[in-house]
């Protein structure tokens, strides 16, 4: 047995030897693996910070945080479109600060904001914190953008920065005035808040109702803390007069329209868009009934994207929109909308665009004037109605609110001679003449348009 695993051992061996007298082969070179492609290098991030400043606390807090709201459906939308400007992806974020409506609180913050050396800043809410604080931004080269403040002096101060997406209190005080003459008004009593909004509004009604004939029969303020006007109304009941106007906002307003009722005062009230709100109401109780207010632009309901802001906005916060998120928005919008033609974030580079916008935005077509003001405010006025704001005229309306109405009444035109063509093969000479006539109307109509404007 061991004899034969000799041989067998022996016989392995002389193989392992052949093998390795024999010519070595190459071993066959292995295919290297294809190199992984590069990873493609991140994209830069840009962070665009936008002010915005508004009351969140106080009685106005309401207001502020509808403005808020404005913001932050435009911020969120944008950043959803994933945009690119110069060369990187922008994320746009919100700094949000409080002013509590206080002049001086106005300025802290906005300092603040220079300080975090923020892109733009939306806002402030209230003429009299606008005012202060856009001196600062100005100073600091930073874009600003108000969607309520409208008082005249914030863009008549001479600032490159300054911007208002709104009509201002000269076009308001000047279409309330005339609307004040055309309801057969009389005789007026003048109120303000002291406030820059408050007075300057109340200012410039007292130019548009004596221009529009009417005869101012007191004046008299208050603040923006009071809730008690008894003393001012008294005095006012015996004038008689026909209206009371108010210049101020719907934490005074609402409480006054009520305080009115109860010392039975038969006079109108009317204010401008700082009572224009469901506050008032809820403030005034059935008080508020049949008394009229104003508001810059049409309503949305008329506005071609007005509808869809207001079911998006409302899906959004669970909340109906107070008074000025349209326009907070369109604000954010605008600001966006000169990065994109500067192709740059920095103020320096996009601030010139700006003032070239022309912007088809929720509550108007935005373009500015040299001032920075909006072009072609139009005013609108409402009547509270059962706990709601019903539309009731627009004075100064707009071009695009003018042909509006004309291709309206074009279309009536072209519907009436369409039934004439109709009656003629159908209902002979009579429904003839009845087509003519519609048609003689609709042109009527559009004539009137026109000549309205």
């Amino acid at each position: 047995m061991q004899a034969k695993l000799s041989v067998v051992a022996l016989a392995v061996a002389s193989v392992f030897a052949l093998g390795a007298c024999g010519p070595k082969e190459e071993p066959k070179p292995v295919a290297a693996a294809p190199a992984a492609a590069p990873a493609p290098a991140a994209q830069p991030e840009v962070l665009v910070k936008l002010g915005h400043v508004a009351p969140m606390t106080g009685p106005q807090a309401h207001l502020g945080k509808d403005n808020e709201n404005g913001a932050k459906l435009a911020i969120d939308e944008l950043n959803a479109q994933g945009l690119e400007i110069g060369g990187a992806k922008v994320k746009f974020e919100l700094l949000a600060e409080d002013d509590q409506a206080d002049p001086k609180q106005g300025t802290i913050v906005a300092q603040k904001l220079v300080d975090a050396k923020v892109n733009g800043v939306i806002g402030h809410l209230n003429s009299g914190t606008t005012i202060p604080a856009s001196k600062l931004y100005a100073d600091a080269g930073i874009p600003q953008i108000s969607g309520s403040a409208t008082n005249p002096k914030y863009t008549q101060q001479g600032f490159k920065t300054a911007f208002r997406v709104m009509a201002n209190d000269v076009q308001q005080g000047k279409a309330l005035g005339e609307f004040a003459a055309k309801q057969g008004m009389k005789t007026v009593a003048i109120i303000d808040d002291r406030t820059a909004y408050g007075q300057g509004l109340a200012d410039e009604f007292k130019k548009g109702a004596e221009a529009n004939g009417l005869t101012v029969v007191a004046t008299e303020y208050t603040n923006d803390k009071a809730t008690d006007f008894k003393a001012i109304l008294t005095k006012i009941k015996s004038t008689k007069a026909d209206l009371v106007f108010f210049g101020g906002m719907d934490a005074q307003g609402g409480p006054m329209a009520k305080q009115m009722a109860d010392l039975g005062i038969k006079a109108k009230f009317l204010g401008g868009d700082g009572v224009c709100t469901p506050e008032f109401m809820k403030l005034g109780g059935p008080a508020s009934e049949g008394h009229f207010c104003s508001l810059p632009g049409m309503p949305l309901d008329k506005l071609a994207n007005g509808p869809a802001f207001k079911e998006k906005f409302v899906k959004k916060f669970n909340a109906d929109i107070q008074l000025y998120s349209p326009y907070v928005y369109d604000a954010v919008m605008v600001m966006a909308d000169a990065m994109k033609r500067a192709n740059s974030v920095e103020s320096a580079k996009f601030l010139p665009e700006i003032g070239k916008t022309n912007y088809d935005g929720v509550t108007a077509r935005v373009t500015f004037d040299e001032f920075g003001d909006l072009k072609g405010g139009a005013i609108s006025v409402y009547q509270y109605k059962a706990g709601t704001l019903e539309y009731v005229t627009t004075v100064g309306a707009p071009m695009d609110v003018v042909k509006a109405e004309v291709k309206e009444a074009v279309a009536e035109v072209k519907d009436a001679a369409q039934a004439v063509a109709g009656a003629a093969t159908e209902a002979g000479k009579d429904a003839i003449k009845a087509g003519a006539d519609a048609v003689k109307e609709a042109a009527e109509a559009t004539k009137a348009a026109v000549e309205k404007k």
